[in-house]
């Protein structure tokens, strides 16, 4: 049914929710005084971990990017491998001729950090990350499929957050919801209908590999 599958990361490759916040936290705290709540942190999500520092410490913006990347790679061992089954999901679906394409929020930085503490550098044809000045995942959609030629029916997006959800439907692309990871949205997730809704990547894998 689908030519290409493209991938959110936090959430969805790997469980690195967690430790973008810690990292966060770690990066910002001495800055601030005070304690940071998850909630604070979460709710400027939607830039790329640049655009967090800057929402959070303007004025210490330079130490506090280089105290995150070395938070965010000192924490790795908080989540050190991909979710079970997701390097046999990519070995089978390249076997299988589909194109499989990451497109993140993230930073590049970190994006590369992850990619290669679960090994996974050459499983993705092509990689699009985020921008410090805000979501870019509609429009990186788009640019993903005009330069792998793949029509937009022809293409999955899968992710575990709202905003893929909706940045899916502002692509024209199908979206597979993936709900496995440890930070979850369940009931805003199903309000905003997903195409799939898949609890494990085996749930996924029944999707674009059906047996």
């Amino acid at each position: 049914m689908y030519k290409t599958l493209i991938y959110d990361f936090d959430g969805t490759i790997g469980d690195t929710l967690p430790i973008c916040i810690a990292a966060f936290k770690k990066a910002v705290t001495p800055f601030l005084d005070r304690d940071i709540s998850d909630e604070e942190i979460v709710s400027t999500f939607g830039p790329s971990e640049e655009g967090t520092i800057q929402a959070l410490i303007p004025d210490h913006f330079d130490e506090g990017i280089h105290a995150y990347w070395q938070a965010y790679k000192e924490l790795q061992y908080m989540a050190p491998k991909a979710f079970d089954g997701i390097q046999e999901l990519l070995d089978d679906t390249a076997k299988a001729g589909f194109q499989n394409i990451l497109v993140t929020g993230k930073a590049r930085t970190s994006a590369d950090i992850s990619l290669e503490q679960y090994g996974l550098t050459k499983d993705f044809k092509m990689i699009l990350t985020g921008s410090p000045k805000g979501p870019n995942k509609p429009e990186n959609i788009v640019k993903a499929l005009k330069e792998t030629g793949t029509d937009a029916s022809d293409a999955l997006y899968v992710g575990d957050a709202p905003s893929d959800i909706t940045s899916a439907h502002a692509a024209n692309i199908k979206i597979a919801a993936a709900l496995w990871g440890s930070i979850i949205e369940p009931e805003k997730v199903a309000a905003l209908k997903p195409d799939y809704t898949c609890h494990s990547v085996a749930d996924f894998r029944q999707i674009v590999l059906p047996k």
